[in-house]
């Protein structure tokens, strides 16, 4: 069992509608678009002077604007000499060439959850907050950068679709779609357990080998059927994955008798059980597993979300860490 989406988190949290009554359960449009002024906290795409370990999934259709310093590395035999950089290897004492990648764009689709599995909280703000700030980051580091920025919100049944366009407004479309969803969620919706995989098959329809998929959804979205979904689109465009969770979708506190209700079916547990505490966290490190797995053995980047702390904090301990697979 999960806990119900009814808790109530503390109402810390930033951005020019802090001082609603209801920051961080609800998110608003003025707090997706004040995200902008974040992406200079998280080098999430490269620049000409900081490189992000996510430079491996923007490979795609040249721009045609010439090319960018990328790293240097031990000389190797074939290189050109005239890429060697004599200053590093004057001081290594061992030939070491420059290597360049030439700037590029390609169609960034953010895939949003917005659904009544994210829309819980036992911290400062609501997994579905964090889903749509996480997206809003992206979404504006992607403009940022010159690429095109569309997406899908998800979760109700109903997807609401934005074109990847190289244009703000595009993204603004993206990201009111997202408060409206975010909006109309309440803690009795019924799930509905499709919504996932019509997603992902929508994006395999109108994605082009060569886009960058942006996986932003509950940890406990992914199914058999997703999974395989994952895998048919991991074929043809690059993925990033990104599930949402909260502390207590992983292990439950020795609290005494817990009661949780949702859509009108209601439970009891006794929380002082230990092998009910037990095999509660050996579910959630389940989940976790498969996403790790799946992550691994389609050699894509995984970057998990905890509601309990703060996104940027989060993503630079995750871009700081080496890809799978990344040589060392």
């Amino acid at each position: 069992m999960q806990p119900a989406p009814s808790a109530h988190p503390d109402r810390a949290t930033h951005g020019p509608d802090a001082d609603r009554p209801d920051a961080g359960i609800r998110i608003s449009l003025a707090e997706l678009i004040d995200m902008r002024h974040r992406i200079r906290e998280v080098p999430l795409f490269s620049s000409p002077h900081r490189r992000s370990p996510l430079v491996g999934l923007h490979h795609s259709k040249l721009r045609g604007r010439g090319v960018d310093f990328d790293q240097v590395r031990i000389y190797q035999a074939g290189d050109d000499v005239r890429t060697i950089d004599w200053r590093v290897t004057a001081r290594t004492q061992e030939p070491h060439t420059k290597l360049f990648h030439e700037e590029r764009e390609r169609p960034i689709y953010i895939l949003v959850e917005q659904s009544s599995r994210l829309f819980f909280g036992s911290g400062s703000v609501f997994k579905s907050v964090l889903a749509a700030q996480a997206a809003s980051l992206i979404g504006w580091a992607a403009l940022s950068h010159n690429d095109r920025v569309g997406g899908l919100v998800f979760g109700r049944g109903d997807h609401h679709e934005i074109k990847p366009r190289r244009s703000k407004q595009s993204l603004l479309q993206l990201l009111d779609r997202l408060a409206r969803a975010n909006a109309h969620l309440e803690a009795d919706q019924l799930y509905d357990p499709d919504a996932f995989g019509m997603a992902l098959r929508r994006a395999r329809e109108v994605l082009r080998p060569g886009s960058l998929a942006v996986i932003v959804c509950d940890e406990r979205t992914l199914g058999d059927a997703a999974e395989q979904q994952l895998t048919l689109l991991a074929r043809h465009v690059d993925l990033l994955l990104i599930p949402v969770h909260d502390p207590l979708d992983r292990a439950l506190p020795a609290a005494g008798l817990l009661r949780f209700a949702q859509a009108g079916a209601r439970l009891e547990l006794d929380t002082h059980d230990a092998a009910l505490r037990q095999a509660y966290r050996r579910q959630g490190e389940a989940r976790h597993a498969r996403w790790q797995h799946l992550a691994d053995r389609l050699r894509l980047p995984l970057m998990p979300l905890d509601a309990h702390w703060d996104l940027i904090e989060q993503l630079r301990e995750h871009l700081s860490a080496p890809r799978p697979g990344a040589p060392r």
